[in-house]
């Protein structure tokens, strides 16, 4: 076991060194007045030395940690659009009895700015979400998330999505619908209450994919400009959305 830690020994070099100094000052001019002075004068500045290194570089240090927290949690956000959210997105919003209120909003293009961004979320918060009962076929979606279970679960485990209230809520309610649909056994004879009460599990799902998805893209065309343009181009709310990149749109 170590003695003194790299921190003390940094401390006590550094001591050193600075009694070092002042004692070479001396021997050289020789003038202990002076020398006394300049102690005092350094030690009068040291307090507002302390208060710059722990209020301005450790709040610049803060910001930093925090964008980089921010980069991973948004990669993580990425790859649950990519493997879970695009897709159900497009399934979802086609059993939208009022899709039709927000799809002209959700058309993301390279010419928003903030202030369109927070136009649109203020609309889709707003909005009451329905889908329609009869439509969702409950046993496909059923398969189709249990085999996104893994991924889901995991994504649940990350530390990172603990700052990220609102995604980890999401997270939540699919796992919940998950849990709900894994319950049952037979989703051709269910009571109709028990298909508004799964239908309502589905629309607190579908309010929250809307909500992080339009964040996530606000995120990309800030930082991410060609993921962005990927984004653009597979928007689930677009009925003419496609990969590939036609003539006159920019990559």
């Amino acid at each position: 076991m170590k003695i003194f830690s790299w921190e003390i020994k940094l401390g006590i070099s550094l001591v050193i060194l600075s009694s070092s100094i002042y004692m070479l000052k001396y021997f050289i001019l020789g003038d202990p007045v002076n020398t006394y002075m300049y102690i005092f004068n350094a030690a009068g500045f040291l307090p507002l030395n302390v208060l710059f290194v722990t209020m301005v570089i450790n709040k610049l240090l803060s910001i930093r940690a925090q964008r980089e927290r921010l980069e991973k949690l948004n990669m993580v956000i990425g790859m649950f659009y990519s493997e879970v959210g695009t897709e159900m997105l497009t399934y979802l919003s086609h059993n939208d009895t009022d899709i039709g209120k927000l799809k002209d909003h959700l058309l993301v293009s390279d010419r928003w700015s903030e202030k369109n961004f927070s136009s649109v979320r203020e609309i889709i918060s707003a909005h009451h979400y329905t889908t329609e009962n009869n439509d969702i076929d409950f046993a496909m979606l059923h398969n189709w998330l249990k085999s996104k279970r893994d991924f889901i679960l995991g994504l649940l485990e990350n530390p990172a999505l603990l700052e990220h209230g609102p995604f980890t809520e999401l997270l939540r309610a699919l796992s919940h619908l998950l849990d709900e649909l894994s319950r049952r056994n037979d989703f051709y004879n269910l009571p109709e209450t028990d298909i508004r009460h799964l239908t309502q599990d589905l629309d607190r799902v579908y309010r929250h994919l809307i909500i992080q998805w339009l964040d996530y893209m606000q995120y990309l065309k800030k930082y991410y400009p060609y993921l962005f343009s990927f984004a653009m181009r597979v928007n689930p709310f677009d009925d003419n959305a496609s990969p590939v990149v036609g003539e006159g749109e920019q990559a």
